[in-house]
């Protein structure tokens, strides 16, 4: 099996840290850079996977304050296990607009803290910590929060960035 499992505690990045470089492929299987955004803001947040409650409740809220966001100077991209067919699914059915990238193998994931152990219903499970990044135009993370809430959680980070 190809997998690759991260240790059970990933270092987690910090205020400060340079965002780890990535090129992932996107719901249409062609790649996306971190690097591609350089020079702009961009909010990276990573989800365990598209079309349940919790994620497509997330997805959602993100489409629907995407326009000032935007406005603000921010770019968004979520990244999930999920392959590229899942996440076109998803972008279709709920009308998504913007990019979501696959990162089957979690590689992304544990480099940026956001997979490994968690607490799930009292149990300690391993799997995809949910957790959102605000990358800043050097490339440096200038916000980094880890077991978000999927619910109310853009309306918190629009009030943590002022947007």
């Amino acid at each position: 099996m190809s997998e690759v499992t991260p240790p059970a505690e990933a270092k987690r990045l910090s205020v400060g840290d340079r965002a780890p470089a990535f090129t992932l492929p996107d719901a249409n299987g062609d790649p996306v850079s971190l690097s591609d955004y350089a020079g702009q803001k961009v909010i990276v947040y990573f989800y365990p996977a598209a079309a349940t409650p919790g994620c497509t409740k997330q997805a959602c809220d993100f489409r629907d304050n995407l326009a000032e966001l935007n406005e603000a100077g921010l770019a968004v991209l979520g990244i999930s296990p999920d392959k590229p067919a899942k996440l076109q699914e998803f972008i279709e059915k709920e009308g998504l607009n913007f990019p979501l990238l696959s990162d089957p193998e979690k590689k992304v994931l544990a480099e940026w803290g956001a997979f490994g152990e968690k607490k799930m219903y009292g149990k300690t499970v391993t799997g995809v910590i949910r957790s959102t990044f605000l990358v800043d135009e050097d490339g440096k993370i200038a916000l980094a929060q880890y077991n978000v809430r999927a619910t109310g959680h853009v309306a918190k980070l629009r009030r943590d960035l002022s947007v």
